[in-house]
């Protein structure tokens, strides 16, 4: 069974999520982590929790939910995963960095482009990889349907949905993704997303102000 620890980091309010199951193995879903007191307590809780880090995934590259990267790669040796869509972003995080005022920034490479339809597997456990833009060009969301797992990023979020104002963002691809991707996901679905509370997709079909079914 997959248990899911999230950690609030960076002034943005980015969720980052730590993924495990009974075999101790993990991965790190957008780790936001950036001075020493937050990366200190992601490192400190997988080495009291004894988890083995598997991978590192990215829901897409925007600034807060990267800023880890590099941190978690060095220290654990594991490979990033990202949307090819989404490379653009990556490599502009740099000036992103400087422009939020993250002057300790350290850039990071893919390792791995993943797409629709991809399984990362850890443990006994597999989240399924869904692509929905909107937000980002490259935006995917890790679903695992039997355990009612869906980690979002910042598509849907508890009464809200991503903003679309940033460059490369499209307001009708993230309506398309929620319409035709989350929101046909069973209403019990729980959804992680990448600020703010959990939710479910049931509860966002009904009372979410901007996209209801």
């Amino acid at each position: 069974m997959i248990q899911v620890q999230t950690f609030r980091f960076n002034p943005f309010g980015e969720n980052t999520y730590v993924l495990f199951d009974e075999t101790k193995e993990c991965v790190i879903i957008d780790p936001g982590c950036h001075v020493y007191e937050e990366r200190s307590a992601l490192k400190n809780y997988i080495h009291d929790q004894g988890l083995k880090v598997i991978h590192l995934l990215n829901t897409h590259a925007h600034i807060d939910h990267v800023l880890g990267n590099e941190f978690i790669k060095r220290t654990y040796g594991v490979k990033l995963h990202l949307h090819k869509e989404d490379l653009p972003l990556l490599l502009n995080a740099g000036s992103r960095a400087e422009y939020y005022g993250f002057p300790t920034y350290e850039e990071s490479t893919v390792d791995v482009f993943i797409e629709e339809g991809d399984v990362i597997t850890f443990g006994k456990s597999a989240l399924e990889v869904i692509f929905v833009p909107g937000h980002a060009p490259g935006h995917v969301a890790f679903l695992n349907k039997a355990e009612k797992i869906c980690v979002s990023g910042d598509v849907l979020f508890k009464g809200s949905i991503g903003r679309t104002d940033f460059p490369l963002c499209s307001f009708e691809d993230l309506e398309n993704s929620i319409r035709t991707k989350l929101y046909t996901l069973e209403d019990d679905m729980v959804v992680y997303p990448g600020h703010g509370e959990t939710t479910t997709i049931g509860f966002e079909k009904i009372y979410n102000p901007f996209i209801r079914l």
